[in-house]
């Protein structure tokens, strides 16, 4: 359906569900969306459908009223209990909401329709999702999926302001949002300064991490490209290093010193909101194609994003970066676990190269 033909009908909505089953990072990438929604239904209570890893994002949204966390057992594996009592419980929590809409965002590879059958069957009338099978009476409002994976798709941003369009919530501002905590920031203050920080000096921030280990950039490859971006950085430049909830093997490569720079590893784990306070203050942050990379974007924070070609759609957005990969032919494979022994679409980017962009984001250089 058009989006003249519909808008009326999404304008009465008041209490209004978005489902976003992914991480943090995903989340984010809807943010532009779920703003315009707030922007034109700004007396409606809109909550958040999300998974447990993102949940904690509702301090810092403040176009949301509320998340409601589920681990979906059609995004994510292996499910260790095949009882539904989970789905059931949710199934009762939405009916007794009484949600008017729902606008279900996925990406052009998973299908929407699980979780348009599960908000037809809590009694939500208005049911919006891009499609590429018929969704019949699934959804009330479907969008034809266009998106074929591959270097010239939208970028995942870009998609989910095109659901929200297709039935009159316009964006007025395209930048993915992140509101930051002053009690976050003075927590993050101080850690720094106990590992030896010194006031106003500026670093480096350096996270290894990534769910998938498809998209993880060794560790000694980032250890080398630090030793090389030391030789040539300015002044008094420092090196933070942290990892995600379960990284911790991943910072061992990255704790011992190279010369002249002995890198501050923050490894206690961190809420979202300290995360935010860590990217936020630094001058530039090399990571994987991960969460934190998309948290720099809402945050202004340049970025250096080492790029595993499993999927293209999920560069950084509207800020100052450098995306690193290695051309394979094997690219958009959406695999979680690389099959080949060399895992050369990252291994393929040398360390100098990943110096190389931190040097120019932390010159000035445009994206």
């Amino acid at each position: 359906m058009s989006g003249t033909a519909t808008t009326p009908r999404w304008q009465q909505a008041r209490r209004v569900l978005l489902v976003r089953l992914d991480g943090l990072g995903d989340v984010l990438m809807c943010t532009p969306a779920m703003a315009a929604v707030r922007a034109a239904l700004p007396g409606a209570r809109l909550t958040l459908l999300t998974s447990p890893a993102a949940a904690g994002l509702l301090p810092h949204l403040p176009e949301l009223d509320q998340v409601i966390p589920f681990e979906a057992p059609w995004v994510r594996g292996p499910v260790e209990a095949v009882t539904g009592h989970a789905e059931r419980a949710l199934l009762r929590h939405l009916r007794r909401a009484r949600f008017d809409a729902a606008l279900i965002f996925s990406t052009c590879t998973q299908s929407a329709l699980p979780a348009a059958l599960l908000c037809r069957l809590a009694g939500i009338p208005l049911r919006l999702a891009h499609s590429r099978e018929p969704a019949y009476g699934l959804l009330s409002d479907r969008l034809p999926e266009s998106d074929v994976l591959g270097p010239d798709m939208r970028h995942e941003v870009q998609r989910q302001l095109d659901l929200v369009a297709s039935v009159g919530f316009e964006a007025r501002d395209a930048r993915l949002r992140f509101t930051r905590q002053p009690a976050d920031d003075e927590r993050m203050r101080q850690r720094l300064e106990a590992l030896g920080l010194g006031a106003g000096q500026a670093y480096v921030l350096l996270h290894p991490g990534a769910t998938a280990p498809s998209r993880r950039y060794p560790s000694e490859a980032f250890a080398a490209a630090m030793a090389q971006l030391r030789a040539s950085a300015p002044t008094g430049l420092a090196l933070v290093v942290c990892a995600g909830a379960g990284e911790s093997s991943l910072l061992a490569p990255l704790r011992e010193p190279v010369p002249g720079w002995a890198p501050l590893v923050v490894s206690e784990p961190l809420s979202i909101g300290e995360l935010a306070a860590l990217v936020a203050g630094a001058r530039v942050l090399v990571a994987n194609n991960s969460g934190p990379v998309h948290l720099a974007a809402a945050l202004g924070t340049p970025v250096v994003d080492v790029y595993a070609l499993t999927n293209p759609q999920h560069t950084p957005w509207r800020v100052r970066s450098r995306v690193l990969s290695h051309e394979v032919p094997c690219r958009d494979c959406l695999r979680s676990r690389c099959p080949l022994p060399q895992h050369p679409c990252l291994r393929g980017v040398p360390p100098a190269a990943v110096a190389q962009a931190a040097l120019e984001l932390l010159a000035g250089a445009p994206s």
